[in-house]
Formats: C-alpha cells, structure tokens, sequence
C-alpha cells in the first residue's frame, strides 16, 4: 500500500527499475557476443577497425530500432562505433521529429496544423 507521507512505494519501484536494467543488459551481454562472432570488428559505418581495449568501443546497432528483435543469424544488427551509434539515433530522432505521421504506430503530432490567421478576416471586417 503507498504511504502517504512518501507516495507510491518507492523501494518496490526502484527493485522492479533495476530488474528491468539488469535483466536488459544481460540479454545485450549476450547478442553482443554474438555479434562479435558473426561480424568482423569493424565499424559498419566509418569502417574503423576495433582490437583489443578498443572492442569495447563496438557497438551493436538494432536496425529496426527493437531491442527485442534478435534473429539468430544477425540479420537486425550491425557493428557501429560509439559515435556513430550515436549518430544513427541522432538522425533517427530528426527523421521522427519532422515525420507528421509520427512514425507507424503514433499519434500524428500536434501543432503542425495549426492556422495562426485563421478567423483574422471575421475579426478585420467585423463593424462595430
């Protein structure tokens, strides 16, 4: 039961958050691995190649943007360096942000509709 003075059961909250985090890196510990076995260590964007300390600066990129898509062949992933991992997400927000539709299973997002001088015309000729 929440308590008042503290709102909604925090400890219960956090253990749950933590789960979630843990139970999500495990699973990235282990497509990781994967990927590494199945694609040279290179970077699929700048090519740069990745040995040693370095490796750890690879990342895989989920093309289809769904962490839980993880076919066994690899077909959803890609080797990408840190910087442009980040960069992939960086044009995907952009390309999001200026999609009207708001992507495939959105809402349309608000405000592009809206007509600053609409009604201006009622106003201009209204006589008093």
């Amino acid at each position: 039961m929440p308590s008042i003075k503290g709102g909604p059961d925090s400890n219960g909250v956090n253990r749950l958050v933590a789960d979630v985090l843990a139970r999500r890196k495990e699973a990235e510990k282990g497509y990781r691995e994967r990927a590494l076995k199945l694609f040279p260590p290179i970077c699929g964007h700048c090519g740069r190649e990745f040995s040693g300390k370095r490796l750890r600066e690879l990342t895989v990129h989920h093309k289809d943007h769904n962490h839980d898509n993880n076919p066994p062949d690899g077909s959803n992933w890609e080797l990408l360096c840190l910087y442009c991992h980040e960069n992939a997400h960086g044009r995907q927000a952009v390309a999001d942000a200026y999609d009207p539709s708001g992507g495939p299973d959105r809402e349309p997002a608000s405000g592009f509709g809206h007509k600053p001088f609409a009604g201006l015309d009622t106003l201009l000729n209204k006589k008093e």
